[in-house]
């Protein structure tokens, strides 16, 4: 009797085939623009087709899914590089450096954005069948999680929206919830769950990260700041380092560089004029401080983001 070798055929890859959709829906969604603030609350695409220069921005609290290409994001000295493989999960409004590093024409970085509402957050939390993994201390506020096949499935249903608006009203808070359920079930999302639970050292450190961006051109103070967030100055001082990567003075001079390169940028002031808009009493301070941190003088760098021949900056929002 002959034994026949019996061909196995392969069973198709559900997160290969809902990942190749997610591609085609933001791709066909977005065209060539490079950014698109969609209808569906809270969600934003973003196309790039080559490496982008690194660029100094804030994210705030967020879910960022790539369909297609590769991307770093640092802060401070902690580097996060996600991809198609890797959702990365922001629980607070953090100043990063942020850099498309994969992307070309043939095969352009896909990216979908959507932000994360603390109300839904904690409604979610407060229903005893959600079982969320505990998070260390020292954990900062930003994550990388493996994209599940049930994440992917969400996130394409998402998309669907965009091209339904009709839909949207009812369809947009029950899926973004599902998206929600399934990062608070995931390790990535243990950070998120302390910062949305009243009470929590997390949640108050967030209250003092919230005043600081409110109120980042006057003075800080500490001892304020810890009032603030109702606790003592070297606990608070302890948790803001490890949430955000930095001390709250290293956060709010993130905060003033920033702010003071977009206007200098976008509404065409001088130096001196931006650092005292921001915050700065020193002019002197001020351009020491920015050439520390952007690498060159504060006019020498706009005239250079302004130079045709400049690389791009990747658009941080």
């Amino acid at each position: 009797m002959t034994n026949r070798k019996q061909t196995v055929i392969p069973l198709p890859d559900p997160s290969c085939e809902l990942r190749s959709e997610l591609t085609r829906k933001i791709a066909s969604s977005i065209g060539s623009a490079e950014k698109l603030i969609t209808d569906v609350p809270g969600l934003t695409l973003t196309r790039r087709t080559q490496p982008m220069a690194r660029a100094a921005g804030t994210y705030e609290p967020s879910l960022a899914v790539i369909a297609q290409g590769r991307k770093r994001v640092d802060l401070g000295h902690t580097t996060f590089i996600f991809d198609k493989s890797r959702f990365l999960l922001t629980s607070l409004d953090l100043p990063i450096i942020s850099q498309v590093i994969e992307a070309s024409e043939q095969e352009p970085f896909l990216c979908l954005m959507l932000k994360l509402e603390m109300p839904l957050v904690r409604e979610l939390l407060g229903r005893e069948e959600i079982p969320v993994p505990e998070v260390a201390s020292d954990r900062p506020a930003m994550a990388t999680g493996d994209i599940t096949t049930e994440l992917l499935d969400a996130c394409c249903r998402l998309m669907n929206l965009v091209n339904s608006p009709q839909d949207i009203p009812f369809l947009s808070g029950l899926i973004q919830r599902e998206i929600i359920y399934r990062i608070l079930q995931a390790p990535a999302g243990a950070r998120l769950r302390a910062i949305a639970t009243l009470g929590d050292q997390s949640q108050r450190t967030a209250k003092a990260i919230a005043w600081i961006r409110a109120n980042y051109v006057k003075p800080l103070r500490v001892e304020e700041l810890a009032q603030v967030a109702g606790m003592g100055v070297s606990t608070l001082h302890n948790h803001f380092r490890a949430l955000t990567g930095m001390s709250p003075l290293q956060y709010q001079k993130q905060m003033r560089l920033q702010s003071a390169r977009s206007r200098m940028l976008m509404d065409g002031l001088d130096a001196a004029s931006a650092a005292f808009e921001v915050g700065y009493e020193s002019a002197s301070q001020f351009n020491r401080e920015y050439s520390r941190f952007f690498g060159q003088p504060p006019m020498r760098d706009i005239r250079t983001l302004r130079s045709p021949s400049a690389p791009a900056l990747e658009s941080v929002q």
